[in-house]
């Protein structure tokens, strides 16, 4: 579904991204774990056909980028770390909108925008305007408008950052779901998440692949997640205080 063969990515003279070769098969969840700084968001925006790689290559569903971006971007749904909601819209409008924005046929647009809101759980609040509903609905109308199109593959940027205890059970549990119909990678830098719903890890450290594998065969030498992810990263702090910064910010 998706192959990732020695990318690279360099802001400027920061290295964000280092050799990195990886292959996400179909009807899977995938975690990419790292620490702060990894290089988990390039990672994502450059699989998303948002960000250009500086060397290496990089197939989605088939089509390589950036030569067939737009093919590949039909086939992937994504929610960034920070949902691009207009809060004076209803959900209704904004889904509307967004399958517009995808091209949509116009006959299929009802259809889609209430199967993402059932899939969600947004169907009693689709009257409502954005700006009114609670960080855990954002985030609900965040990965319902990754859902338009139909697209084969669910990429989600931190999806449950900020979030209190209930809403990030639920969150996980609506990712859960998602792995049944479609191939979903998580990016996080919190290692609960990844134990929650992944059953495929790629761990990143300053941006190289630092490992692979199942979760099972990660910690087949009877270390915890949590132990080989201090292992492999050498991180000193918690990584589940942490947070990714934007790429921006290089």
């Amino acid at each position: 579904m998706i192959e990732v063969s020695h990318l690279t990515k360099k802001y400027g003279g920061h290295l964000a991204v280092d050799d990195v070769s990886f292959t996400v098969e179909d009807g899977q969840i995938y975690g990419l774990l790292g620490p702060n700084g990894a290089g988990k968001s390039t990672i994502m925006n450059i699989l998303t056909g948002y960000l250009s790689a500086t060397s290496g290559q990089v197939t989605v569903a088939g089509y390589p980028l950036p030569e067939e971006a737009d093919e590949a971007k039909a086939c992937v749904g994504y929610l960034p770390e920070q949902p691009p909601l207009y809060p004076e819209m209803t959900v209704g409008e904004y889904l509307n909108f967004v399958a517009e924005l995808k091209k949509v046929p116009r006959a299929q647009r009802k259809e889609q925008v209430l199967r993402a809101a059932r899939r969600t759980g947004l169907e009693k609040v689709l009257p409502r305007l954005i700006r009114s509903l609670s960080k855990g609905y954002k985030q609900r109308v965040g990965i319902a408008q990754a859902l338009l199109g139909s697209p084969k593959i669910i990429i989600l940027d931190e999806p449950t950052v900020g979030l209190d205890p209930a809403q990030v059970i639920e969150i996980r549990k609506l990712i859960r779901e998602l792995g049944k119909a479609h191939t979903v990678i998580l990016s996080s830098h919190i290692l609960s998440e990844v134990q929650a719903v992944c059953q495929q890890v790629l761990i990143l450290s300053k941006g190289k692949l630092a490992a692979s594998g199942t979760l099972q065969e990660l910690t087949a030498d009877g270390g915890s997640l949590e132990e080989v992810f201090l292992a492999l990263t050498g991180a000193q702090t918690d990584p589940e205080e942490e947070e990714e910064p934007h790429d921006s910010d290089f």
